[in-house]
Order: C-alpha cells, then structure tokens, then sequence
C-alpha cells in the first residue's frame, strides 16, 4: 500500500485498502472553529448526550475573534459553554487552529484528522492523513468517533533542482496549482516528495499541504523524514509511521529552478503569473498572516525585506501573527519593532481578513496582495475588490512600492 492506504488501513482495521474503496475510518483528531463549530454542537446536541472522545475533539476560536460583534461573541460563548459541559479541547485567543494544533503537539503522523475546515488539509506536512468535512460530518464524529472516506488516489509531485533566492514553499504550491488548475487534483491526495521537498523547512511544508485544497485535492502530505521526526518531537502522542510501497495515479516532475516568486492573479488560485510581469498592479493593502504563511518564518522573511524601511505611504500593511507563540517569539527577536517601525499594523493571532471577516476588509475597487490562500471574488471584502495571493517576500516588497514587486 502506498501512505495514504496504510494509515486508513490502520484506522479502519483492515489488513489493506484501496483507491476508491468506501471506508469507516477512527478519527484521531476532530477540528472545529467559530464559524463552523456551532452548526456541529446544534446537530450534535439533537442527536447525542455524550462525546465518544472527549480528548479527541477541539474548537479554535480564530474567524471572528477577539470578537467582532455580538453574534461572533455568542457563537464563543455557545462554544465555550459546550466545551466545559463535555470537556472537549477549547482555544479562545491562542491563533489560528492550523497553526496552533501543530505547535501544540495535538496532530502526529499516522493520524485521521477531520476538521469543519477546508484548509485542515494542513496536517498532511507531518504525515497525518487530514482533511476537511462539513459541519454535520463533525456532529457524527464526535457521537461515533468515527468518520466515513473513499480511499482518494495518490497524486504525486516530485520536485527536483535548486530553488532560487526568495523562492518558497508558497510559491512551489502556487506554480503546481497554476500547473494543473483549481480542479486538477479533485478527491486525490497530493504527495509532495523529491530532493528540493526534503530540503524544505516545516514551516513551508505547512505551507504546501495547506493549500492542496486549492487543486481540488481531498488532502496534501508529505512522507515522514528527519525533518519531520525532528518536529514531532514535541508531539503528546507517539508517532506511527508507515511504509510508502504502493503505486501513485499520476506522478509529474517539477523543475523549481525554472521558478522564480510568483502570484497569483484574481479570481482563482490557478491565476499564476511571475511577480515581476505584475509589476504595474497598484494596491491598496498588504496581509501577512494567515494559517498558510503566519508562522516565524514567514515572519522572518518579510521582516527580512521590511528592515530600516518604510512602507509606501498611504497603503495599510497588516501583520497577523499565526498564534500567540508566534507572536511571543516575533517579539523576542524584534520582529514586531521592525514592523511597527516600518508602518505596519500589528493584529492580533486570528485569521482577520483572509475570510471577509474583520481586521481589514477591502472596500470596493480596493487591491490587497496576501499571503493568505483564496482569492475569489469577494473573499476580502467587497465584491469588486481584487486579492492577489503571494509568498512573504512577495507582499512584503509589495508594501514597500505600493504596487506588486518582485523581491528579486
């Protein structure tokens, strides 16, 4: 069996499963978040009077908080108070969940992550078979602690070359996707693998994994290595890792050094052009953050080219740090001073505006470059509003000149 089949033979306990054969598969992590979560509990609460596993189960508050309005802070309390009658894992004010579950130590290979989140998919960089699920799909998790799947096919991409200076694992995602389209890897599970792939940090394989959601793809992962191993040491629950032997649906090759920092243009992910041939583009906003480039290291990076500058006048940058660790840490290493410095804004951890929801919503016409994961229309703000997807680097050159640049 190739990954994939191994962990849902492991979870389902069959000797051996297929592509395209229907499952029932034991759920290791249960996801939920502000928006989704109260859906899941109504329909949970019709149904049951108890959680098959407590320990199992998690709400991240990150869409709509701090709260934004009334209806967001009911939605939290609902959460809240649901979480403390059946002691389920609650997260209020620590990020962004698929930054915080992972620095945790909630998720490890070998596990079935479900989440009433589409970008859950996340979890694949550290060889955890996740994906995400409706609302309802969650409320029959949390009564059965179990799940049903299609074993998807196996999709590879194998990465080979040198990467360029400034090239990162968001402009990888962003070139594949614009390789192969929004629906190019409907219901299989992108394997990212090859020589450029081990050498890549975790950070950027997060970064990958995330937004294989946006190729159609039932999930994105990464076989297990030193530089996974090296991170799950701070997992709460040991490892399983399987071996890799089955055969893949497709398999295509990708050169990264033909690859230089690239964008993606409105209003599809597959929309990818090089930075620099968008260099006329005039925009109104920057967004650095979200659950596909809010850890340290994309902090880092457009701290990198922010240092001792100042940000074109008359544009709003926003820095969203991923989580409160993250946020610790940018301040201990002055990143936080090199952005206020700069004229950024610093939010606090949550996922502000990548959904519409607040902390910077575009008004009509606006432009924003992000470093978040959709552009569609009106995922910002208004519908004639524009968003270009970018790396770090990208959006933070991007904020210097007040148009999109290249940070070569």
């Amino acid at each position: 069996m190739n990954y994939i089949e191994s962990i849902l033979a492991k979870s389902c306990g069959k000797k051996k499963v297929k592509a395209g054969e229907f499952i029932e598969a034991k759920c290791n992590v249960i996801l939920m978040n502000d928006i989704t979560g109260p859906l899941a509990v109504k329909e949970f609460l019709a149904n049951a009077k108890r959680v098959k596993n407590p320990k199992s189960v998690f709400i991240v508050c990150d869409h709509f908080t701090p709260n934004k309005d009334i209806r967001s802070a009911e939605n939290v309390k609902f959460l809240r108070d649901f979480a403390k009658k059946f002691k389920v894992n609650f997260f209020e004010t620590a990020g962004v969940e698929h930054v915080v579950l992972p620095e945790e130590g909630f998720v490890t290979a070998g596990d079935v992550v479900i989440g009433a989140d589409s970008h859950t998919c996340t979890y694949g960089a550290l060889g955890a078979f996740s994906t995400g699920v409706g609302s309802t799909d969650v409320a029959y998790a949390m009564i059965t602690g179990k799940i049903w799947f299609k074993v998807p096919e196996v999709f590879e991409f194998f990465f080979y070359g040198k990467r360029r200076k400034f090239v990162t694992g968001k402009d990888l995602i962003l070139y594949t996707i614009g390789k192969i389209g929004v629906n190019g890897a409907n219901y299989m599970a992108m394997k990212f693998s090859g020589p450029v792939i081990e050498n890549l940090p975790m950070d950027e394989r997060f970064t990958m994994c995330n937004m294989a959601i946006e190729a159609g793809a039932k999930t994105g992962f990464i076989v297990p290595d030193r530089t996974t191993k090296e991170f799950l040491k701070r997992a709460r629950r040991k490892p399983v890792f399987f071996d890799d032997d089955g055969s893949v649906a497709r398999k295509i090759e990708i050169n990264v050094s033909e690859i230089t920092p690239v964008v993606a243009a409105p209003h599809l992910p597959e929309n990818v052009l090089p930075a620099r041939k968008l260099s006329k583009v005039k925009i109104n906003q920057v967004v650095i953050g979200s659950c596909t480039n809010g850890r340290i290291s994309d902090l880092r990076q457009a701290a990198k080219i922010l240092k001792g500058k100042k940000v074109k006048e008359g544009l709003r940058v926003i820095i969203l740090p991923g989580s409160q660790a993250v946020l610790r840490q940018a301040l201990k290493e002055g990143l936080i001073e090199i952005f206020a410095n700069a004229g950024c804004v610093i939010a606090p951890p949550s996922c502000g505006p990548c959904l519409g929801g607040h902390l910077g919503i575009l008004a009509g016409g606006e432009v924003a470059v992000s470093t978040t994961n959709r552009n569609f229309v009106g995922r910002m703000g208004a519908v004639s509003s524009k968003v270009y997807l970018a790396s770090p680097y990208v959006a933070a050159a991007s904020a210097l000149t007040g148009r999109i640049t290249s940070p070569e």
